[in-house]
């Protein structure tokens, strides 16, 4: 049975989707709740619950022009100049995070064993979440259509690791991060799964602040791998914890979206409610 919060997910990810396509006709509430099959009362409220603004204000900071805009008027600079255009306080992710642990090389060599794993469901702004930790700290964050697939992928990535159902304090201070809940964040503390190379990028990508967007380019450039764009884009789709380290952030240089690894409706999502929670602070 399908639950009600992906029957919401789905009717919102439609709605968004429309958005994006028709901005430039500039369509009504009541044209957008149909497309959903909603009545434009019950929409609005859905949709403002779920993206925390409304559909008109929505589509007032579509994320296509807002991406566009970024990259005309930062132009080379715009890794840089991200930091000038987040918000400030608590409200800059990078400042959350104290540490980026990697595995040690036995761990990494040995696909988890010994290691024990505290995994959970919930959901989340933007659909439901698998987040996974061990002792040191989140070390998968995975946004989920089917629990039993998503925890197999999970199971993969360390087939020899110990895993139990449980919430833990870990967990729970990833997850305020969808809530906004910042008066009950603690410091965020990350333990990955990755070479040398993929954990400098995921560190890096941890200084975009909410609201700013880079490109795979700059980011190469700023780990002074000017000609590794592609395999910064090849990193950046590994990335095993979702929204934590935005690889959502990351755009093409002609201003396109670009893949997502959790899907290209849920990224479009992300940048438009993260441009709209920029532009009100």
């Amino acid at each position: 049975m399908i639950e009600q919060s992906e029957v919401n997910y789905n009717r919102i990810a439609e709605a968004i989707s429309y958005i994006k396509q028709n901005f430039r006709d500039q369509p009504s509430l009541n044209e957008i709740a149909e497309k959903v099959h909603l009545s434009p009362f019950h929409f609005q409220r859905l949709f403002t619950d779920w993206v925390g603004v409304s559909p008109k204000k929505f589509l007032q900071y579509t994320s296509v022009e807002y991406a566009k805009q970024v990259l005309k008027n930062q132009e080379t600079t715009l890794f840089d100049a991200a930091y000038e255009t987040g918000l400030s306080g608590t409200g800059r992710l990078h400042d959350l995070f104290v540490k980026i642990e990697g595995m040690t090389p036995g761990e990494y060599k040995n696909e988890g064993e010994r290691l024990s794993i505290n995994y959970s469901f919930a959901e989340s702004t933007f659909g439901k979440i698998l987040v996974a930790s061990t002792h040191k700290g989140i070390c998968h964050m995975a946004f989920v259509e089917d629990e039993n697939k998503a925890f197999n992928i999970l199971q993969q990535k360390f087939p020899k690791a110990k895993f139990m159902q449980i919430v833990d304090r870990i967990q729970q201070n990833a997850l305020f991060i969808f809530t906004k809940d910042w008066r009950k964040l603690d410091q965020i503390k990350l333990h990955l799964k990755g070479t040398e190379f993929q954990l400098k990028v995921w560190d890096t990508l941890l200084k975009i602040p909410m609201g700013g967007l880079t490109t795979y380019g700059t980011i190469a450039h700023s780990i002074q791998k000017p000609k590794a764009s592609r395999a910064v884009g090849t990193a950046i789709g590994n990335n095993p914890v979702a929204f934590l380290i935005p690889c959502h952030r990351v755009i093409q240089s002609t201003g396109g979206f670009g893949q997502y690894h959790w899907g290209g409706t849920r990224k479009t999502i992300m940048i438009g409610w993260e441009a709209i929670k920029t532009s009100e602070n």
